[in-house]
């Protein structure tokens, strides 16, 4: 028994006539006969009696009909979900995320590709650079996002977007009612600096600016991340810098402000990164909608 059999059957007993089935399969009548014949032989049951005016179904006929349409839809369904899945619209995408980057333009990219690719499963964690590139090296996530990644071999490093930075101090307090100010204003302030990891490519950026800026940070305390510090300004524990996209979070005891004279240099990247030879469709989809939406 063979799946164009069970075509030929289901055309022949919808249309209860072998010429009519022809016609509607685009073939010759002979083809379909033989095939019935020896359907009917494989089975060791009569699917039709003949009329003068085509065919009806046997009652076992009708009954196989029932199972013969069963099959072929789940050969169907099947074929169809083998085909979205390797064109990337079914399956799943496992992506990691860290800190505040969250807060940026990354939800929407999510939302954008859920609502694109209904039938692709999302699953988000949350891994500090280090574990995304473990995780990435092992195969156990597809994509993660994060700010100041260096070179890693093997692993394809994408910049989306870039946020420039801001003061976070105490409100109130002396500069809560600055619109801007410079960076050096804050040489005496003791600083907050996160995250405290092993990958602390911000706070080598925030240490590198203030000695641009023509002082070394009063480091008061590392954390692990900007909520963290932002806390920490707003019980008094002295100012930090933030990405922009923090600023969006409303925080009793603290006020952020815009920093001046503050070249390109003064800016956080927003990258993903994941495995340079993964042939994913599901990731390639991915990755469209994310430059579409931020390029």
């Amino acid at each position: 028994m063979n799946l164009r059999q069970l075509r030929y059957f289901i055309a022949v007993a919808e249309e209860l006539h072998f010429g009519r089935a022809a016609e509607r399969l685009h073939v010759s009548q002979p083809p379909i006969t033989r095939q019935i014949q020896a359907l009917e032989e494989q089975l060791g049951a009569q699917l039709f009696n003949r009329t003068p005016r085509g065919v009806e179904l046997t009652q076992a006929g009708a009954l196989f009909l029932d199972e013969a349409r069963n099959i072929v839809g789940l050969l169907d369904q099947a074929a169809d979900r083998v085909h979205r899945a390797s064109e990337g619209g079914l399956g799943r995408l496992d992506i990691a995320i860290f800190g505040t980057a969250i807060l940026s333009f990354i939800p929407r990219i999510i939302l954008e590709f859920k609502r694109r690719y209904p039938d692709v499963k999302v699953v988000m964690h949350a891994l500090n650079k280090t574990a995304q590139i473990e995780a990435l090296q092992n195969r156990s996530i597809d994509l993660g996002f994060n700010r100041m990644l260096t070179p890693v071999p093997g692993l394809a490093i994408e910049e989306l977007a870039s946020e420039p930075l801001f003061a976070v101090v105490p409100d109130p307090g002396p500069f809560a009612e600055r619109s801007s100010m410079h960076l050096s204003e804050l040489s005496h302030e003791p600083m907050l600096l996160f995250p405290a990891s092993r990958a602390q490519g911000f706070v080598e950026k925030v240490t590198g600016l203030c000695h641009e800026a023509g002082f070394a940070p009063n480091v008061a305390q590392v954390v692990g991340d900007g909520f963290t510090a932002m806390a920490l300004v707003a019980a008094g524990f002295g100012v930090c810098l933030v990405p922009g996209s923090i600023t969006s979070v409303s925080m009793e005891g603290v006020k952020c402000i815009p920093l001046e004279g503050m070249d390109k240099s003064a800016r956080v990247d927003i990258s993903c990164i994941y495995r340079e030879t993964d042939p994913s469709p599901i990731l390639a989809n991915f990755l469209e909608v994310a430059r579409g939406l931020t390029h």
